[in-house]
């Protein structure tokens, strides 16, 4: 079990590195910030004894998502984005539409009597069956035909992308 002290740390990275991508006006310091985040969330879930799903965070969004972001930022022409202006009247309403969320959030859980209990350890660390096997029937007894419908649509975006991305020759 993860002492609170790590917990805290792990889940301030997460939040403060997941701000950061907001805040920040270089999409490449987003695109890296927001894999720190990813990295901080992977602990998280490694914390809780899910470490199938903390592994997998690592590799597929930290490692071939950023890749494919970090692949269309390069893309980008980054000139007309420092063109732009900082819209103050827009960034005043996201703050304050975060703000109110944040308050629902806060009376939710202060109102919700389990959310204030501890976090009960998870049974499937007990069970049998490990968690790599136990997700992977999952996936392809019950959810084969969307798991193939989104590997096709993951093979026709990474075609695309080679397409928009190919120099035309003169």
């Amino acid at each position: 079990m993860m002492p609170s002290w790590l917990f805290w740390c792990f889940a301030l990275l997460t939040l403060g590195f997941g701000a950061a991508v907001i805040v920040n006006r270089n999409p490449v310091a987003s695109a890296l910030s927001l894999v720190v985040s990813f990295l901080g969330l992977a602990a998280l879930f490694m914390s809780l004894d899910a470490f199938f799903v903390g592994i997998i965070q690592i590799l597929v969004y930290a490692g071939a998502v950023m890749v494919l972001f970090l692949f269309i930022i390069m893309l980008l022409d980054l000139g007309a984005e420092r063109m732009r202006r900082l819209n103050w009247f827009a960034t005043g309403g996201g703050i304050a539409v975060a703000l109110v969320f944040l308050t629902q959030v806060l009376y939710v859980i202060g109102k919700y009597r389990p959310a204030q209990q501890p976090f009960p350890r998870l049974a499937a660390a007990a069970s049998a069956m490990d968690d790599v096997r136990g997700i992977g029937m999952r996936l392809f007894e019950n959810y084969n035909l969307p798991l193939q419908i989104v590997g096709i649509l993951v093979l026709v975006a990474t075609i695309g992308v080679v397409i928009l991305s190919k120099r035309e020759l003169r």
